[in-house]
């Protein structure tokens, strides 16, 4: 069996029992199978890691930003080369198919580019002569030792949100990668290495709940970046900031879909199976609710279950599947609860996936694609994150109704609107509320040199993810005010 332990200090840590002696099981989604075990980190090992990152930290801070650039950009290069081998890992862990894993590569490369290129963002200002032979400067500094945790539905991608951004502002950095989907992580640190990232200046810990607050509790750990469910998202944010940690805590969604009777209603039928059913739902920026208003719900539900049932589901390392099964056998069962709730909650069931199978594969934790119509917003299918190819169809009558509907969820992560009328386009952009927000575009996943984040509920912490507001997450403000009396003035007095 396949084992994965820690990286620390440039190189993998634990023995043949594992450095804490504990180990956790990851599974093929596909067949359900066991098939590698991976080192699960208690203090000891976060304490090592911690150190590791503190002792790179004193020389990494004080490294020309030339020099980071350059380390970056061989990384990028790396990681283009390895991109099937990466995508290949996610595949086997996650389950999500090639092209998607392919694509979550993808977005994580554009972070690392940005960060290749931080130069200019790093740069200070200064007013000279502000007084007299007096000049003020601003300067951003490094904070230190920074940490991140992040989710198994993007085992790469999340990671690379994170720490190439926080090195190339000269921190160094632990990471907590999902325990179900470690090897991704893995792979990422050693390119690292080859690329030249010094001893420590990555760092990788598995593990659960013991080793996330031993880096949130670390008094030598200045911030954690978070993403992953709602209720950990508000844990960690509350416990990293009662320790004085400057914290980034994404958090879930419900994000919505606003399709108005004079929408183009086949594009916004292929957007609502694209978007709820890709990486079988399993993602943050899934559409999960369809809010449909007046005479846009009875002829679009039809054309969403029409294209779904054409989705091809399967195991994610073959070519013609496009959507794969869930993460773990006990994720995949509570989401069959939810269809099963919405039913006796009162929903129509349009097409229910709970009983699907793939044949050779019985033993997979497969859920085939579900649509429910007719969703109360008292329902526990609607009212929760789902994490699932589960769809929900919200009627409405009015705009203002619909908006009532989206406004009221405790969710604020991302939102869209289906119309052909740029007026009513206008309004949704601006009185919705949502941190993310779609025209015609169902998943508005903002490009890399701005930033990424929620409201509400869905993030907690002052700071978004990746773009300039990473810059100023990563580092902290300094002004110097300097008074430099003229030489030749001093001597003629």
């Amino acid at each position: 069996m396949k084992t994965v332990v820690h990286w620390i200090g440039g190189k993998p840590f634990g023995d043949a029992m594992g450095a804490s002696g504990t180990w956790g099981p990851v599974t093929d989604p596909a067949t359900g199978e066991v098939t590698t075990r991976v080192a699960m980190a208690g203090a000891a090992e976060v304490d090592a890691a911690v150190a590791a990152a503190k002792e790179a930290y004193t020389t990494w801070r004080m490294s020309p930003l030339a020099r980071r650039m350059a380390i970056l950009f061989r990384y990028r290069q790396l990681l283009d080369a390895r991109r099937d081998e990466l995508a290949a890992l996610i595949t086997a862990e996650q389950g999500k198919v090639h092209a998607d894993a392919l694509g979550e590569v993808a977005r994580g490369l554009e972070i690392v580019e940005l960060a290749c290129g931080l130069g200019t963002a790093l740069k200070g200002d200064t007013s000279t002569e502000v007084s007299d032979h007096v000049d003020v400067e601003s300067l951003r500094q490094p904070l230190g030792v920074v940490a991140g945790i992040s989710p198994f539905n993007f085992p790469a991608m999340i990671g690379m949100w994170m720490f190439p951004m926080a090195i190339a502002c000269g921190n160094t950095f632990v990471h907590k990668p999902s325990s179900k989907a470690p090897s991704a992580s893995m792979l990422l640190a050693e390119l690292a290495a080859e690329a030249g990232v010094p001893d420590g200046v990555l760092n990788i810990v598995h593990g659960d709940e013991a080793a996330v607050n031993a880096l949130l509790d670390h008094p030598d750990v200045a911030a954690v970046s978070f993403v992953g469910s709602t209720p950990v998202a508000r844990h960690v944010y509350r416990r990293a900031s009662a320790s004085g940690k400057r914290v980034q805590a994404l958090g879930g969604a419900k994000n919505h879909m606003l399709v108005l009777p004079d929408a183009d209603l086949d594009a916004a039928a292929d957007a609502a199976v694209t978007a709820a059913y890709g990486s079988a739902g399993q993602r943050c920026m899934a559409v999960s609710v369809v809010v449909a208003v007046g005479s846009a719900g009875d002829a679009l539900v039809p054309r969403i279950a029409e294209r779904a049932t054409k989705v091809k589901i399967g195991p994610g390392n073959e070519p013609a599947s496009e959507m794969g099964p869930l993460v773990t056998r006990a994720h995949r069962d509570e989401v069959a609860d939810y269809v099963a709730g919405a039913a006796a909650q009162g929903a129509d069931v349009v097409l229910d996936g709970r009983d699907f199978t793939v044949e050779g594969f019985e033993n997979g934790h497969w859920m085939g694609i579900s649509l429910l119509d007719r969703v109360s917003t008292h329902s526990d299918a609607y009212r929760n994150e789902i994490f699932g190819p589960v769809l929900c169809v919200v009627r409405a009558e009015t705009y203002e109704e619909a908006m009532r509907v989206i406004n009221g969820s405790p969710f604020g992560n991302a939102s869209s609107v289906f119309t052909r009328d740029g007026g009513a386009a206008r309004r949704f952009k601006l009185e919705v509320e949502t941190g993310m927000v779609g025209v015609n575009v169902p998943m508005p996943v903002p490009v890399g040199y701005h930033s990424f984040g929620g409201w509400k509920d869905s993030a907690f912490g002052d700071h978004r993810m990746y773009g300039s507001e990473a810059v100023h997450f990563y580092t902290r403000g300094k002004v110097v005010t300097s008074r430099w009396p003229d030489p030749a003035e001093t001597a003629a007095g």
